[in-house]
């Protein structure tokens, strides 16, 4: 084996790309922030356009790409065996730098085999230099000089973002870091952090040992983690004594927010942790937004441990999850993007009999005009008729990136594998939806009040529909709450909302024009759909809306 690999090193052309050196100014030496200098050497490679291609690559899709530092689990339900499940299942790729090698099952860890520091710097070197990801996870760090030579790392080659998962103890209670880690972590790692993700004993570990048993106790871990000089904090309260719910403390060093989630009654729980973080990164990588990012990882676990129920591998009390046999593929999906609320379509269909064309048609009419999202709403159809112009409209909705939504009918938007839902305040809670429609599909709540936006935010949904804001013939008894109930509802919300009820035209400027930044588009039925050509008026609205946007900002 010996006398292979050397022939292969001594046969193989493999020759290091060289690192192009980038002009930076202000110089790194005037730089106060780890965050700051990662930033501007983002930029100046973009702007001096630097590529690092060879002629053989001929290719020009980009694969978003997560590297996790951490160990290895040799019953592939923690460390990066979980790592690399987790990117899979979300679309992204995932490399690997080993720390260390772990002798572990079911029952609980057996041994740890720590990776010589040398070779760990090598790892790093080898990925960082040739193929950089868009996110570096961390896990399992056994050493100070581990982390000390990441941390190195990572100012030489700097990436978007660094999540840090203070990996210390085993689902299992099995410790997997010393007491010495800790100083290592608190003055050189975490400061580097975009955000960090322990749980309840890591962040008492982190604190000094301080005993965490309640959300007001998650909120002070927070912000004191957050102190240490990581940009966002999440506490997992997932042991939190007494609690009904999965309740994770999110802290981005202005807003607390509390995540609930249903609480998952299986022994299949190695590795929630690290397969949280990861997936955290890998929506990172794909371009998320931190709060969005953390909000479909914890959907994502959440679906995996319900999923991970029922199976039995090994014979002990810490079984694996099921990252990817029963979780439908996404990959090609995209995610949702609040923008996409801007003109916002609603069908009718007995408008579009009036006018003599079918749903595909005005679907496909609204789209060619400029509607950003489309929602099917037919109350007057056969559910098997709904269903295949569903279809038939998804298709278009496809090839176009625009999201298609249904109304009402969770059986119809699963059936037809629809972007999501719209529900009001009388149809199936958005919790149970989320249950049933799983982490990755849009949920539009209808909210008229302060108080149905903030549950909608707790149980879970993408936006809010809020209205109606003028009277309308679409829908009866509809009680209007003017542009002033409507400002309340945005400021009163953390969600992205759309205005809904009675706009068109004449008055779509005066809704966009509220000067609230979660307000993102308006709704419309009547003024597309109840009109010759959808085409032209969707132009016209579209036009509108535009201008309304510059005169707001």
């Amino acid at each position: 084996m010996a006398y292979l690999c050397s022939h292969l090193l001594s046969t193989c052309s493999f020759t290091p790309k060289p690192q192009i050196p980038v002009q930076l100014s202000p110089s790194a030496a005037c730089i106060r922030s780890f965050h700051q200098y990662r930033l501007l050497h983002i930029k100046a490679m973009q702007d001096d356009k630097v590529s690092t291609s060879t002629p053989c690559d001929e290719s020009k899709v980009r694969v978003p790409h997560v590297l996790t530092v951490a160990g290895s689990d040799s019953g592939a339900g923690a460390g990066v065996q979980a790592d690399i499940k987790a990117c899979a299942a979300r679309g992204v790729y995932c490399s690997t730098v080993i720390t260390a090698v772990t002798a572990q099952n079911t029952v609980g860890v057996q041994g740890v085999n720590i990776v010589p520091v040398d070779f760990v710097a090598e790892q790093l070197r080898s990925v960082l230099s040739d193929m950089p990801p868009n996110v570096v996870k961390t896990g399992m760090l056994p050493s100070t000089g581990i982390v000390k030579t990441l941390c190195q790392s990572l100012k030489e080659f700097p990436v978007q973002a660094l999540v840090v998962d203070p990996v210390m103890v085993s689902t299992s209670g099995h410790m997997l870091a010393g007491p010495s880690i800790l100083d290592s972590f608190r003055e050189e790692l975490l400061p580097m952090a975009d955000i960090v993700t322990p749980n309840l004993k890591e962040a008492s570990a982190l604190l000094g040992g301080v005993p965490l048993e309640t959300i007001a106790d998650m909120r002070f871990a927070a912000k004191a983690i957050h102190d240490i000089g990581p940009r966002n904090v999440l506490v997992k309260g997932g042991d939190l004594p007494a609690s009904l719910d999965a309740v994770d403390v999110f802290y981005d060093g202005n807003d607390f927010y509390e995540l609930r989630s249903s609480r998952i009654m299986t022994p299949n729980t190695h590795g929630t942790g690290c397969t949280l973080a990861s997936t955290v990164a890998a929506e990172l990588a794909k371009g998320s937004q931190m709060l969005s990012a953390v909000k479909v990882a914890k959907r994502y676990v959440e679906a995996a441990l319900s999923y991970s129920k029922n199976i039995t591998i090994g014979g002990g009390c810490q079984g694996p999850m099921d990252h990817l046999l029963k979780l439908k593929s996404t990959v090609q999906r995209r995610p949702f993007d609040p923008s996409d609320l801007f003109l916002y379509a609603v069908t009718d269909s007995r408008m579009n009999k009036k006018w003599g064309r079918s749903i595909v048609d005005a679907v496909k009419a609204a789209i060619e005009g400029g509607a950003t999202i489309i929602q099917l709403r037919e109350k007057e159809v056969e559910t098997s008729d709904f269903l295949e112009s569903a279809k038939a409209c998804l298709k278009i909705c496809r090839v176009h990136g625009v999201p298609l939504l249904i109304n009402d009918r969770i059986d119809v938007a699963l059936a037809s594998d629809a972007d999501g839902v719209h529900i009001g305040q009388s149809d199936m809670p958005a919790q149970v939806a989320r249950a049933l429609l799983g982490p990755d599909k849009i949920i539009g709540v209808s909210c008229k009040t302060p108080e149905q936006a903030k549950q909608a935010w707790r149980n879970g949904a993408d936006y809010i529909g809020s209205g109606g804001v003028y009277p309308t013939n679409t829908k009866e008894n509809n009680k209007t709450i003017g542009l002033d109930g409507l400002k309340t509802v945005c400021l009163s919300s953390k969600l992205p909302v759309v205005a809904i009820g009675g706009i068109g035209i004449s008055n779509a400027q005066a809704v966009m024009g509220l000067g609230v930044p979660n307000l993102k588009g308006v709704a419309v039925v009547s003024t597309l759909f109840d009109r010759e050509c959808v085409s032209t008026e969707t132009r016209k609205l579209l036009e509108v809306l535009k201008e309304s946007t510059k005169i707001a900002n």
